[in-house]
């Protein structure tokens, strides 16, 4: 079964599951730290690690991650590099991984080649935010499902009922929910507006458990976020935070459970 299917089956047995997934850009801040802050994250206790692939047109992304994205693509990291230093994660990582981006690197590898080579590599998962619905259920969901990747989608406060009830029905594992309609690195925190349309959301009854991204970037925020969903997603507030890490074993640990602890739960 496939890794995320397995973590979200659980939450259905958990009251207040709380997952913390992470986010960070490949090759961010320097090439070749992939591996290492992975095994970071892991040991730190989070549940799940969204990897980005760089783009130079992060559409959906604010300044933090376009920024991140920009220094890595500096640096040289490109998915055929992504999928090197990958390839022997699976001898030391359990927890699920996906990658995230954009569907041109995707087009420019071959949609198969790419499914074909995330399954060899144990990815789990795709997040694609321009890929459409209807394209991926036409062109592409029978080679998502030959290989056993999910195909995660988004939703947002603009969503109609309808389309969200189609991506319920199609979707495997999670859907990740946009807690606002800006882009990510949001610091409004979590407000009332989207704490209704996290309610509504809850009374659909949907399928499919729930991330909520976007706007995360403390302790506050994501247990707030989490009284709504399975968990939130951290993505700009990590980028920032190894932006001016100077031992990462170390304070990626600390990150982590500043996201999981109450401040005065935790050691410094």
């Amino acid at each position: 079964m496939n890794r995320i299917t397995t973590l979200f089956n659980g939450v259905k047995r958990q009251s207040q599951a709380r997952l913390l997934s992470i986010y960070f850009t490949a090759g961010f801040p320097e090439l070749n730290e992939t591996m290492r802050i992975l095994r970071a994250l892991q040991d730190g206790g989070v549940d799940m690690v969204e990897i980005g692939m760089p783009y130079s047109d992060p559409i959906a992304d604010g300044e933090t991650i376009q920024q991140s994205n920009n220094k890595a693509l500096e640096n040289g990291m490109t998915v055929k590099i992504l999928f090197e230093q990958l390839a022997d994660m699976r001898k030391t990582i359990t927890i699920p991984i996906l990658l995230m981006g954009y569907i041109n690197p995707v087009l420019q590898f071959g949609v198969e080649n790419f499914c074909k080579k995330c399954a060899e590599l144990g990815i789990d998962g795709l997040i694609i935010p321009d890929l459409p619905l209807d394209v991926y259920l036409d062109q592409y969901k029978a080679i998502f499902d030959a290989y056993g990747i999910l195909n995660i989608f988004l939703v947002t406060p603009q969503t109609s009922e309808k389309r969200i009830r189609q991506i319920d029905e199609v979707s495997e594992g999670f859907i990740y929910t946009v807690s606002s309609a800006s882009v990510t690195g949001s610091k409004s925190g979590i407000s009332h507006e989207m704490e209704s349309y996290f309610e509504r959301l809850n009374a659909m009854q949907l399928r499919n458990q729930r991330l909520i991204g976007f706007g995360i970037k403390d302790y506050k925020t994501f247990q707030k976020a989490s009284d709504h969903a399975a968990g939130a997603i951290i993505g700009s507030a990590f980028i920032r935070f190894l932006n001016e890490s100077k031992d990462l074993e170390e304070e990626i640990e600390f990150f982590v459970k500043s996201f999981k602890n109450s401040p005065e739960t935790i050691e410094a």
